[in-house]
């Protein structure tokens, strides 16, 4: 064993934590507090994301739908797009002011150590960066400033991490965007064909010239915002199903968690049973017998 494995190992015994190094925890803020990261980039991201969505809407139901003379056509889509775009904004909000599953900060005192009773030679870790006594499967984030269990990454279009709380409102969130994305694109290809047929004039509201820029801004849009999503969303699925997050799939760490069913692995984050409150995003994952230190598989 290298110098370097023999110090590792050395820091992880609970013996060497050094507990006096660390200030005493911060007062615990109310249940009701929302959880919300204030960190520039994130917060100007999850701004485009927002106007982009609106930006979307705006060239749907103006552009392409209401000069459309067949109105269960265009009130049938209407209402499919802005309810999917109403349940991806819902998503984004959820997954931003979530508490992804943040350790208690500076938790690593001599008194709560003490208060965990450690067998002899039980191993502990300690984040020097937050002085926190980390679970297992949790990552420091630099941005979050914070241990986040089963983080998954630091996403800064919903400014927060993916980790255990909140990672089922991330994948409805790309889920949904990627539907709006496909769904606009068929409308604006179906609109094109439309105008073709048509004078340009009845086909829209706008300038002939300026129809065509909203809608090749749109297509531009959907086209970027749906490969970038659906990418996204089957790498979430496939990491669930897995039950192994991005920072440990990069990473390369040794699994020490039970395995599981890839369909018990999907109630552990969206809940149990399997129910249309899987689509929800104000429904609050109810773990049941999905628990993942109940039933394992």
């Amino acid at each position: 064993m290298s110098p370097a494995h023999r110090t590792r190992d050395i820091e992880r015994q609970a013996g060497y934590l050094k507990p006096e190094h660390c200030a005493p925890p911060p007062p615990r803020t109310t249940a009701g507090t929302m959880w919300f990261i204030r960190d520039g980039c994130g917060i100007v991201c999850g701004i485009i994301t927002w106007l982009l969505v609106f930006y979307a809407e705006f060239v749907v139901v103006f552009v392409v739908l209401m000069p459309v003379k067949n109105v269960p056509y265009s009130l049938f889509n209407g209402v499919l797009f802005n309810g999917l775009a109403f349940l991806a904004l819902a998503s984004h909000a959820r997954a931003m002011c979530t508490d992804p599953g943040a350790v208690p900060k500076g938790n690593a005192t001599k008194e709560f150590i003490e208060s965990l009773q450690l067998k002899p030679g039980q191993v502990v870790y300690k984040c020097p960066k937050c002085c926190s006594i980390k679970p297992d499967r949790a990552h420091h984030c630099s941005v979050c400033k914070r241990c986040i269990k089963k983080m998954d990454h630091h996403c800064p279009w919903v400014n927060n991490c993916v980790g255990e709380n909140n990672q089922k409102y991330f994948v409805l969130f790309t889920m949904y965007i990627a539907l709006i994305s496909l769904h606009a694109l068929v409308m604006v290809a179906l609109h094109f064909v439309f105008c073709f047929e048509e004078d340009w004039s009845k086909c829209s509201n706008f300038s002939p010239p300026a129809t065509v820029i909203l809608l090749i801004l749109l297509c531009f849009e959907g086209l970027l915002f749906l490969i970038f999503t659906a990418v996204m969303f089957g790498t979430q699925v496939h990491s669930i199903c897995s039950d192994e997050t991005g920072i440990e799939q990069l990473k390369k760490e040794e699994r020490r968690w039970a395995k599981k069913s890839k369909w018990m692995n999907m109630k552990v984050v969206f809940g149990h049973p399997f129910s249309v409150a899987w689509l929800n995003p104000f429904a609050k994952p109810d773990h049941g017998k999905a628990d993942i230190y109940q039933y394992i598989v």
